[in-house]
């Protein structure tokens, strides 16, 4: 029968000091990674390198860049990694003007990119010697001079008593933007059998009487009902849901027009 080699502890002794020692050194060189990680990223977060490199604002019309600026707190001394975008999102949509938001962060340009959704400003309301900006929602703005406003939308004249201005609000924002810039002004003109009848005045020179109930889908047949007028003729347009009659200053004489609605 074979022997067995016995190794005595004396012989092992060496070995397992050397496996020992690999094991701290294994430690140790773990442990110093690691601090040397904590301290770079300390010296790293306390460094220009950790800051916001540049802040890109789009969207932005009625609301100033200074303004989103100063609500979000942001600027190049601002640590890039404590920036919260949903947070940021959340104060900017507490603005009146301001519908939706989307922030987005680019690593590792550190660029902070805030897309701005702004409520429409679908007209002016006149009155006495200032205008009144009206949103999308209803609500209005403070009033301001007629030479500091963009007339990229219509002036609404005799609307202070009426009653319902957030619908109205919601009809002029559903327009189609080419149809919306054919409007000089809107006038509320209501009668004993129609309350909500609305007057436009058209930079084309027609004059168009309309209901403000859905009046956004009736004046959508407008240049389907113009092209089938002759040129240089004007006269009013009265756009029911019956369809459409065209009455010339020069006549008085009423014509019915086929409004072409769908």
């Amino acid at each position: 029968m074979e022997e067995k080699r016995v190794v005595s502890i004396e012989d092992r002794i060496p070995k397992l000091k050397r496996e020992r020692r690999k094991r701290t050194n294994r430690k140790l060189a773990i442990y110093l990674t690691v601090f040397f990680l904590l301290v770079f990223l300390v010296v790293y977060l306390q460094s220009p390198l950790s800051h916001v490199n540049s802040i890109e604002i789009n969207g932005e019309n009625l609301v100033s860049e200074e303004e989103i600026l100063e609500i979000t707190e942001l600027d190049l001394f601002t640590n890039y990694w404590t920036v919260q975008a949903g947070k940021l999102e959340e104060a900017l949509e507490q603005h009146q003007l301001i519908h939706t938001v989307t922030i987005d962060k680019k690593f590792p340009a550190n660029k902070i990119i805030i897309q701005i959704e702004e409520l429409n400003n679908v007209g002016y309301i006149v009155e006495e010697d200032l205008v009144y900006p009206l949103l999308e929602n209803g609500d209005t703005l403070d009033g301001v001079s007629m030479n500091n406003i963009n007339r990229s939308a219509p002036l609404l004249r005799n609307l202070s008593e009426y009653p319902n201005l957030q619908e109205l609000a919601k009809e002029l924002n559903e327009l189609p933007s080419y149809i919306q810039s054919l409007i000089s002004e809107i006038k509320w003109s209501p009668t004993p059998t129609n309350s909500q009848k609305l007057v436009l005045f058209m930079v084309d020179g027609y004059e168009v009487e309309i209901t403000a109930r859905n009046f956004s889908a009736l004046l959508k047949t407008y240049p389907s009902i113009i092209n089938q007028l002759d040129k240089g003729v004007e006269g009013v347009i009265t756009i029911d849901e019956g369809g459409a009659v065209f009455t010339p200053y020069s006549t008085n004489q009423p014509e019915v027009i086929d409004g072409g609605r769908e």
